[in-house]
């Protein structure tokens, strides 16, 4: 079989499995009665809550915006010219030398020509009081995700590069498995290995809160031992809670923000929202979908190498391929992003319906929410297009809407 066809045969195996799962797994009719029209706007916040918010939302869009439109040119800019490889060619060492090299070379210059954006966002989040992180605490965050971002990329790369270099027709269907092995592992260790360079965590604190929670845990039939809370009052001053990691590495985390300022029904909404996602088991879903996702995207980006190479590129088993190989993953990412997102919308907005069910406290889960979306200054009436294209949760309106259909008698 020729490269061309394990390609074309991994893409769609890798599309077969992304489509069937993304129908069992992804709750597509969350919402009880279907579709909810988002309530007015003045229902929810005053006139000056909008005004701010919305002030906010538009200067952050253009720098986030601007940021993701220079990083993905500037991929582009390398990759698709021969600008890239002769920055590759003028590397040292063997093969397995230069790839992360270029990798981490590639990276840097997309993150210098985009700091510009980030620093003014950060600087617009410090006037707005969302953030009390000093300029020095906020580099570091820089260099860490950057050393997270090469480290991960590179390992990535050196098994696409070192696969081609050993099966020179079949590495397409082999770096498939083995990207779509490391999404899964990668999601499993997270939690173990990521998260503590950005936060410390500890044990929720005795008290009435911690037994509401545990009791909530028991109710919803979601095994947890303990709930954690992270310093990020030491970053932001927004609220937030998550759920990271399956299995033995799974944990409900707080913002120490939530706890130290929240009400107790408050807190529990929130709690309750990230028991629906464990329960549902929303991480094993998104790691599944990860995994198909890879292996498709890894037949997909052979084919358009392999056609790329019949027209002078280089071939994916040598250096000069790195800085092609991301502009395409750059660009790939980017048009996907309406389709992960809406993949997000949906498990979220099944964690709220269940939220509301298990608290029974439709005024709480409104009162969190506005809480969090006035403490994140979050656009109420977002553009239709960054709606559907980033956002990764249902806006404020629509989820108020939610909890008012799941609460009516």
């Amino acid at each position: 079989m020729t490269e061309r066809r394990v390609a074309l045969a991994t893409f769609a195996l890798g599309a077969v499995v992304l489509v069937v799962a993304g129908a069992v797994l992804v709750p597509w009719d969350a919402v009880p009665g279907g579709r909810v029209t988002p309530v007015p706007v003045a229902s929810v916040l005053t006139p000056e809550e909008v005004a701010r918010a919305e002030a906010f939302s538009r200067w952050a869009r253009l720098w986030s915006w601007s940021s993701l439109g220079v990083s993905v040119a500037v991929a582009c800019w390398f990759g698709l010219t021969a600008r890239g490889r002769r920055l590759v060619e003028r590397l040292p060492g063997p093969w397995w030398v230069q790839v992360p090299l270029a990798v981490a070379a590639l990276t840097l210059v997309g993150r210098l020509v985009t700091f510009p954006c980030a620093v003014a966002l950060r600087r617009l989040r410090l006037d707005e009081g969302l953030t009390r992180q000093s300029w020095t605490a906020f580099a570091g965050d820089v260099v860490r995700n950057e050393a997270v971002t090469i480290v991960s990329t590179s390992l990535a790369v050196l098994v696409l590069v070192g696969c081609a270099r050993r099966w020179s027709r079949a590495w397409p269907a082999v770096v498939g498995g083995l990207l779509a092995a490391l999404v899964v592992a990668g999601s499993f260790l997270y939690p173990l290995l990521v998260e503590p360079l950005f936060n410390d965590v500890e044990p929720l604190a005795d008290g009435p809160l911690r037994t509401e929670v545990l009791r909530l845990a028991d109710e919803e039939g979601v095994a947890v031992d303990e709930v954690l809370v992270a310093d990020a009052s030491r970053r932001t001053t927004t609220l937030n809670a998550y759920v990271s990691g399956f299995g033995s590495t799974r944990r409900v985390v707080l913002y120490d923000t939530l706890v130290a300022s929240a009400s107790r029904e408050e807190t529990l909404s929130v709690v309750a929202h990230e028991l629906a996602h464990a329960r549902h088991h929303d991480v094993v879903t998104g790691t599944v979908l990860g995994a198909a996702g890879a292996l498709a995207g890894v037949g997909l980006l052979a084919t358009v190498l392999g056609a790329a190479r019949r027209r002078g590129a280089p071939w994916a088993g040598e250096p000069t391929s790195v800085p092609l190989v991301l502009a395409l993953v750059a660009v790939a990412m980017l048009l996907v992003s309406p389709v992960t997102n809406g993949v997000s919308r949906q498990l979220e907005a099944r964690a709220d319906v269940d939220a509301v069910r298990a608290t029974d406290d439709v005024p709480g889960f409104v009162a969190v929410h506005r809480r969090l979306a006035l403490r994140s200054l979050a656009d109420p009436t977002p553009p239709a297009f960054g709606q559907l294209w980033f956002a990764s949760h249902p806006g404020l309106l629509t989820r108020v809407a939610i909890a008012q259909r799941v609460g009516e008698p």
